[in-house]
């Protein structure tokens, strides 16, 4: 199978889909790999070291894209990108389509695009293996960020998360137990923290605390307390996710923001999927911060971006078996031999096989399995 990575046009998107040591595994499987030149530059990831691994280099988008039969990206194709597509194509990348345009998921089922989600694929068990490793890096990178947006040149309060002899440390509140949320957590009270940690599931509460053994308040989510835990939060770090690609709920108003401590720090990484906070916009690497209600707001969907060797290396080693299977396999076979991957389908050939996303967008909703019937010989 011949699979295409282009160069990442998303500002401030630093990641490769796939490391070198990834595409020679692909080549040693009998596939041809075309990479753009200079897309893993950024990761540190030389146009070089991708020859070495028995890739061919290509020196345009167009040459990357259109001579895939599977194309391999980290972030869903922009509107001029999607024009470069090939019908019939496979499209491996967190796509996000609940917080996409119209144009753009029309356009991947009118090009007949087989459009796979990282952040969808999901385990028997109900494990969202991307969502999870991401989440975890996501949750640990929170809180360097949020004590350079408490810095005063920053716009924030002016104070030290650990606090300092004689003086508390900050209040961190974190809305949503699950990977991110656990891996905020746990670095928080790592740094000196105070930390609270509310969710609507208490088993989830409860493997907090039995994890952290003890060192974070846990507090069932509801208004009440919510806007109880704004009212002296130093730092709120939205994770808040309903999984499955879906959009993210709104959860903290503009009241709720208004009333929080001047100066005070929001972290939404839930922005990616429409975010959890009225007032949260997406933000790039560039530019990641804005002051709206006297509260600063980092809203930077592609957090680990910011460390994109790392980021890159993680995302290869996750997606590799994946894109394996399809290359091994064919599409069509991997798709019924592999329900995981299955379950990662947001478009197959000109049909939207998700739920949500049909509902969104006024779509016709055929299931994976309805579509995949009489294919098999």
């Amino acid at each position: 199978m011949n699979i295409g990575i282009p160069k990442e046009t998303f500002r401030g998107e630093n990641r490769v889909a796939l490391s070198p040591l990834a595409v020679k595994t692909l080549v040693q499987h009998g596939h041809a790999v075309y990479v753009e030149e200079g897309a893993g530059l950024i990761s540190n990831y030389f146009d070089t070291n991708y020859e070495d691994a028995g890739a061919t280099i290509v020196y345009s988008a167009e040459e990357a894209i259109g001579r895939a039969q599977l194309l391999a990206k980290v972030q869903r194709p922009a509107l001029e990108e999607e024009d470069l597509l090939v019908d019939g194509q496979v499209l491996f990348s967190f796509l996000h389509l609940a917080a996409a345009s119209r144009e753009q998921v029309n356009k991947l089922i009118d090009k007949r695009i087989t459009a796979i989600g990282f952040e969808i694929i999901e385990n028997d068990d109900g494990n969202l293996p991307l969502v999870r490793i991401f989440g975890e890096i996501a949750g640990h990178m929170c809180l360097p960020v949020a004590a350079r947006c408490l810095e005063s040149q920053a716009g924030g309060r002016g104070i030290l998360l650990g606090g300092a002899p004689g003086v508390p440390p900050a209040e961190v509140v974190i809305i949503g137990s699950g990977y991110v949320g656990r891996s905020a957590a746990r670095t928080a009270h790592g740094l000196g923290a105070r930390v609270t940690l509310l969710d609507i599931n208490v088993d989830r509460l409860r493997l907090a605390l039995r994890q952290l053994r003890g060192g974070v308040v846990t507090v069932t989510s509801t208004p009440q307390h919510i806007e109880s835990a704004l009212s002296y939060a130093d730092v709120l770090i939205m994770a808040v996710s309903l999984g499955g690609g879906r959009r993210a709920p709104m959860v903290v108003s503009r009241d709720m923001v208004r009333r929080m401590k001047s100066g005070s720090v929001i972290i939404d990484t839930a922005i990616d999927q429409g975010g959890s906070v009225e007032t949260s916009r997406p933000t790039t690497l560039d530019r990641p911060t804005y002051v709206e209600e006297r509260v600063v707001h980092y809203c930077v969907p592609n957090m680990s971006a910011a460390v994109p060797r790392t980021a890159s290396r993680v995302l290869a080693n996750a997606a590799l078996p994946y894109i394996l299977e399809i290359a091994d396999e064919g599409l069509d076979n991997a798709l019924s031999n592999h329900p995981p991957l299955a379950r990662g389908v947001f478009t197959y050939r000109g049909h939207c096989c998700h739920a949500e996303v049909a509902d969104l967008f006024g779509l016709p909703h055929e299931p994976l399995p309805n579509l995949l019937e009489g294919v098999q010989p």
